[in-house]
């Protein structure tokens, strides 16, 4: 069996300690960093398969090495935020970040969603290769590109795989709590925006006077298969 390779950063030398002890009886191997500039050059190493990133670090802040990271690297990172700094979370989730985790947090929770992220990660990468094309966007799942009416678009990891979900179910409804499901193992609660903020961010790149995703009151998103059917809101 091989063992997945983790990088915790965080400055807290004594939750490290725990964190490396628990997460090895789960069947991970642990390393951990507790200054920002070494947590960098450690993560773009390239020798483990998952980051487990604090906000608050010395040297380079969390958001500050993740943004660095995104620039050269797509492996996945779980933000371990403050609690009640909802303004973290999505400054994390925008910057690329695959799930967050606030302080202070149960360890088993965080063991579930090392795995839940690592899930998707083998499901990405074992999804249909094809380039998908509706209403103007082409999604290529094999380079993570997106182009609508012909140019780039920059998207973020999760607004990517929203973007991909919502484009292979063109004119169907797909629930927040379907989207959740898939993309955090969990079920949207009433105070969890973070698919809604990820889909306001995609109209804002996609739409330009085009209406492409639907919002279907009290029930999800739709990706529109044709100008017309975004028209009929």
């Amino acid at each position: 069996m091989i063992t997945v390779r983790i990088l915790v950063v965080d400055d807290d030398v004594e939750l490290c300690s725990l964190l490396q002890e628990f997460l090895k009886r789960e069947g991970f191997a642990v390393e951990c960093e507790h200054e920002g500039r070494r947590g960098l050059e450690r993560a773009l190493g390239g020798d483990c398969e998952l980051i487990v990133l604090d906000v608050m670090l010395p040297g380079l802040d969390g958001f500050e090495i993740l943004r660095r990271l995104r620039q050269r690297s797509r492996v996945p990172v779980l933000m371990l935020t403050a609690r009640g700094e909802d303004v973290d979370r999505i400054i994390g989730l925008e910057l690329g970040a695959d799930d967050y985790l606030t302080k202070p947090f149960n360890a088993k929770e965080l063991a579930a969603r090392i795995r839940a992220i690592l899930r998707r990660v083998q499901e990405r990468s074992a999804s249909p290769s094809g380039r998908v094309e509706v209403n103007g966007v082409v999604l290529d799942p094999g380079s993570r590109e997106v182009f609508c009416e012909g140019k780039p678009v920059e998207v973020t990891t999760f607004e990517f795989d929203i973007l991909e979900m919502l484009m292979r179910s063109a004119g169907r409804v797909l629930s927040r709590d379907a989207l959740m499901e898939a993309l955090y193992n969990r079920l949207a609660t009433p105070f969890d925006r973070s698919v809604d903020m990820h889909v306001s961010h995609l109209r804002k790149k996609l739409e330009a006077g085009r209406p492409r995703i639907k919002t279907v009151r009290g029930v999800g998103y739709q990706f529109c298969r044709t100008p017309e059917e975004g028209a009929a809101e």
